[in-house]
């Protein structure tokens, strides 16, 4: 980042007697270049504006630096989605699974957890895991994680397999398209 500050050698007044300042050009001010290091906040969104204190240009005639301020751009993430201090997420789960109910570990932010899927579960059906989501950055508590079930299945199905879903389509005979 470029900022400016009180130059150096003519105490910001532009003048040194009897002729301008050179570093400065007569302006009262030299431009440089300086790496300033910024923390950013847990939960901080995109768009959110960070103030550093007095790592802004100078102030005129030699005056304080000004502040620092810093738009945040928050990258995309290839499990989580952001919305608000929700994260939401997919996860695949077996049709076995989704029919008869089972317990899936799924990843957070935090590590892991398990989810329950219970029994009858369906495509597309979500699931709410309270304080797994992003922290707040006005009062620090977290939002949830919302875990949307994808069914898999299986992409070869040996003989066995396919005899046993024949099976399965004769006994339940519901009809799912309406």
């Amino acid at each position: 980042m470029v900022f400016s500050r009180s130059c150096g050698a003519c105490g910001g007044t532009g003048q040194q007697r009897p002729r301008p300042c050179e570093p400065c050009a007569g302006t009262g001010q030299e431009t440089r270049s300086e790496t300033v290091t910024a923390r950013i906040p847990p939960g901080v969104a995109d768009g959110d504006r960070l103030r550093v204190p007095g790592k802004g240009n100078v102030g005129p005639g030699g005056g304080p630096a000004g502040d620092l301020y810093v738009t945040v751009k928050v990258g995309s993430h290839p499990v989580f989605r952001r919305d608000g201090d929700d994260l939401h997420m997919s996860v695949a789960v077996a049709v076995h699974e989704a029919a008869l109910g089972a317990r899936v570990e799924i990843r957070t932010l935090d590590g892991s957890a398990r989810l329950k899927v219970p029994p009858g579960t369906q495509t597309g059906q979500r699931f709410r895991l309270r304080g797994h989501g992003a922290p707040s950055t006005r009062n620090g508590q977290r939002g949830d994680l919302i875990v949307e079930v994808r069914i898999m299945l299986p992409k070869l199905l040996d003989e066995r397999s396919k005899e046993l879903l024949r099976e399965f389509g004769r006994i339940n005979v519901e009809p799912v398209r309406e």
